[in-house]
């Protein structure tokens, strides 16, 4: 589960995040491309490849695709708060 303590610094407000990659409990991002390539829409990477949420979705359609990222993400570093 990602934590929500450690949320990028580059995130967009709002439900859906990316934890930092130096975030200690093992659940940070590891740069792997999933998410920004599988919805690039919502997610983009830093000059490092890390993941942050650029634009929060606001249909169902574009939740659902969010997320389907959560699902794929390899060390669960994107959440969803509520």
């Amino acid at each position: 589960m990602a934590n929500p303590k450690k949320k990028h610094e580059k995130n967009l407000a709002g439900a859906f995040y990316c934890t930092d990659p130096d975030d200690d409990g093992g659940e940070g991002c590891i740069a792997c491309n999933v998410c920004y390539s599988g919805a690039p829409e919502f997610f983009a990477e830093d000059d490092h490849g890390n993941a942050y949420v650029k634009k929060q979705p606001s249909t169902a359609k574009e939740i659902e695709l969010c997320q389907e990222q959560i699902d794929a993400c390899p060390v669960n570093s994107i959440g969803k708060d509520g």
